[in-house]
């Protein structure tokens, strides 16, 4: 890595990060200006009313980051245009809280920008080991839609935490990185990552138990989409590795949104509901503090990103034994806990029949 590369990586963390850090007290007062705060009850575990508008100091830390590193193109156009979206819709729901439906709409128009206007597509798929390539034709734009839709939604469901999401991003923000000066690539995917990692990371400094602002909606979906848009920055000749890492690296997020669909089928309930069996609800109720779940998710979500890097630099047993421990954590996590299967739900469904 070249003195140069270095002093560019440096510039975009610490000039984000010092923004954040300085953006943050103002989004505070304004938060509060605006009524944008989380009341305490619910599903909501803390205490005292808290301001939620953090996510858009990250957005304008990023902002400046991408101006003074980037270049201009019509993907980034795209994705600006579409980040303005995403994070103008966060701002509305923080203050007024729209219903699920409108936050979908916004949403879907934000990744319909950037397929349709920006060009970010998975147009193929090329599986060398087993001589498979798939060409994904039309289908492409869906496709890729749902992707966008759903890195941001899962993002989303699982802000349920101080410092949870930002703390995932982050990891996922510094993995694609170090892949980036891995692989040689200093583009606009290796910019992305790091302006928005600064950025986050100066968010973190206010939002980690006990935490002083939330990313409010505006926050969560807006890493959400950044995340979904690196990714694809990565999918444009798609093999196997591109298209498996950026999952692996969210896996923990993934997983969270793949099993409460799945609770939330099972007990025949609506799929936007709100509900306390999350994986860190699990963990709280084995009676870990917030900052120790906190840490033991970071720790799992940490093995699949060092995994992913063993997968780039191709260790493959040591990354075989990485996916196994994994595996088996994920499968003791169903097992042990009600995330899957509310096992009251059922006993009283059971008797209820008799």
């Amino acid at each position: 890595m070249t003195q140069e590369l270095i002093l560019r990586i440096v510039g975009m963390l610490l000039i984000t990060f010092t923004s954040s850090i300085l953006l943050i007290p103002f989004m505070k007062s304004v938060a509060f200006k605006v009524n944008a705060v989380d009341i305490p009850g619910g599903r909501h575990i803390h205490k005292k009313i808290t301001p939620k508008l953090g996510g858009v100091a990250i957005f304008f830390s990023f902002l400046l980051g991408y101006i003074l590193f980037g270049t201009h193109s019509s993907i980034m156009n795209a994705v600006l245009i579409g980040s303005f979206i995403i994070i103008l819709l966060g701002i509305f729901d923080d203050i007024v809280e729209l219903g699920p439906l409108a936050q979908f709409i916004g949403q879907l128009i934000a990744s319909l920008i950037v397929v349709c206007y920006g060009g970010l597509l998975i147009k193929s798929l090329d599986i060398a080991a087993f001589h498979i390539f798939i060409h994904f034709g039309w289908l492409s734009y869906p496709l890729t839609v749902f992707f966008i839709l759903g890195c941001i939604n899962c993002i989303n469901l699982i802000d349920g935490l101080d410092g949870l999401s930002g703390g995932i991003c982050s990891i996922y923000y510094l993995t694609v990185g170090i892949i980036a000066i891995i692989q040689g690539k200093t583009g606009l995917d290796f910019v992305l990552a790091f302006t928005m990692l600064g950025s986050t990371i100066g968010f973190l400094v206010y939002n980690f138990n006990p935490a002083s602002i939330f990313a409010g909606d505006a926050g969560s979906n807006f890493m959400g989409f950044m995340v979904a848009v690196i990714a694809l920055l990565g999918f444009k000749n798609v093999t196997m590795t591109s298209f498996i890492i950026p999952l692996v690296i969210i896996a923990i997020p993934i997983l969270d949104t793949l099993f409460a669909i799945i609770r939330r089928f099972l007990k025949h309930e609506p799929l936007f509901k709100g509900d306390k069996y999350h994986i860190h609800h699990q963990l709280l109720n084995r009676n870990f503090s917030v900052k120790q779940t906190v840490f033991i998710i970071y720790i799992i979500d940490l093995l699949f990103a060092f995994a992913s890097i063993l997968y780039i630099l191709q260790d493959g047993m040591i990354v075989y034994l990485v996916y196994g421990i994994l595996l088996l954590i994920v499968l003791i996590v169903i097992l042990k806990t009600n995330i899957v299967f509310d096992r009251e739900y059922i006993k009283n469904k059971k008797q209820q029949k008799k």
